[in-house]
């Protein structure tokens, strides 16, 4: 039995002093006031591990050219075969940066310059190789807005406009349901069935999310109308340009989540021209459930904790704070075991000298699913 002294819990939801965090092999066992038999570790504030909602780390890479990032396939504007893994290269410098800052886990998946790019995976930031890295199946990316149009000179049937995307999704989707109706009919039998179109089904039956890129206020109301007409489960990436409460208001109305950033880059393109730190204040009086990203490298994943402080800002509590970066993440993301200090939850947590939220501070200890992945001696 090992265990960590927390002279401040942040659980994930709630603070607690002066605890315990006890654990064997992997897996919390015990959070108590008293003094456990177990080799204590360390000592000083503890957080759950942090979990990135949405990044490209490891396909966009430390120190290598531009044009070895492997964030798009142009093979194809609708591939949704393709996974973020097989582009991910676990030596990348920035994961042992992440690591050091307390962040444990990451979403990586494939840009947006196509409408459907690809699976989106949950990963270890400090496993060795992508098979040990990945946890999960996150769900298929899509793009909404300027970013699939932008891309004309890519291979395949290439929209000049945002209804043609749309247009395009659509046509998927809706070849997708007749497939299904076919199969329920026995009209087809499921060997005849494409992969590719086998992947639309998934999504039309909830087995498969959508993670959708779009930063305008009108993107995310095509968005509603595309999960209203087709059932599909959803989370909205970005929506960076999102300033007013009523759009958020909106989105939450709909039941979709938000994968909310990167906050702190530069607004680069006219679907930006509303971005704003102060947007985050609209947000919050929304009630939109919501969790933090990065979009690393667009701000370095080892940065992401610090993007609270706007939500700070206008009243989010610290320990809610921490929440959006640790158990709103995993239940938006729909992993299991992590992102909580709890009985029976993967013991990845991070041992503070101070209080997370002051600059000054760092982490001490870094534990991955009970393994010491970082200490600062």
């Amino acid at each position: 039995m090992k265990a960590v002294k927390a002279n401040l819990l942040y659980d994930g939801a709630t603070t607690v002093r002066n605890v315990y965090v006890t654990f064997e092999g992997d897996v919390i066992r015990r959070v108590t006031s008293e003094k456990p038999e177990a080799e204590i570790l360390g000592e000083g504030i503890v957080t759950p591990a942090f979990i990135d909602g949405h990044s490209h780390i490891g396909m966009a890479r430390s120190g290598e050219p531009g044009r070895e990032d492997e964030g798009n396939e142009e093979m194809d504007p609708l591939f949704p075969l393709v996974s973020a893994i097989h582009s991910v290269y676990m030596d990348d410098i920035a994961f042992k940066e992440s690591v050091e800052s307390g962040v444990l886990y990451s979403t990586v998946l494939p840009g947006s310059g196509n409408i459907v790019g690809g699976r989106a995976v949950l990963i270890r930031n400090y496993a060795s190789n992508i098979e040990q890295a990945k946890i999960m199946d996150v769900g298929v990316k899509a793009a909404l807005g300027y970013n699939p149009r932008s891309t004309t000179e890519w291979k395949g049937k290439r929209p000049t406009t945002r209804m043609g995307a749309i247009a395009l999704l659509r046509e998927s989707l809706i070849k997708a349901t007749k497939t299904k109706r076919l199969l329920s009919k026995r009209k087809k039998q499921p060997d005849e069935i494409e992969p590719v179109m086998d992947a639309f089904i998934d999504i039309l039956d909830r087995r498969l999310k959508l993670m959708v890129h779009l930063h305008k206020e009108d993107d995310a109301m095509v968005l509603i109308q595309l999960v209203n007409e087709f059932g599909f489960k959803a989370v909205l990436n970005h929506g960076m340009d999102i300033f007013r409460e009523e759009a958020f208001a909106r989105v939450a109305a709909a039941g979709i989540p938000i994968v909310y950033g990167p906050l702190d880059s530069f607004p680069y393109k006219v679907e930006l021209k509303h971005e704003s730190w102060r947007n985050a204040q609209s947000l919050l009086k929304s009630g939109a459930k919501f969790c933090m990203m990065s979009d690393h490298p667009v701000i370095l994943q080892r940065n992401m904790f610090y993007t609270l402080r706007h939500f700070l800002r206008f009243g989010l509590s610290k320990e809610a704070a921490v929440s959006k970066v640790t158990k709103d993440a995993a239940e938006i993301l729909g992993a299991k075991g992590i992102g909580e200090i709890k009985n029976g939850f993967k013991a990845s947590l991070v041992v503070w000298n101070g209080d997370p939220f002051d600059l000054s501070n760092f982490p001490t200890l870094v534990i991955g699913e009970g393994k010491e992945v970082h200490r600062e001696e």
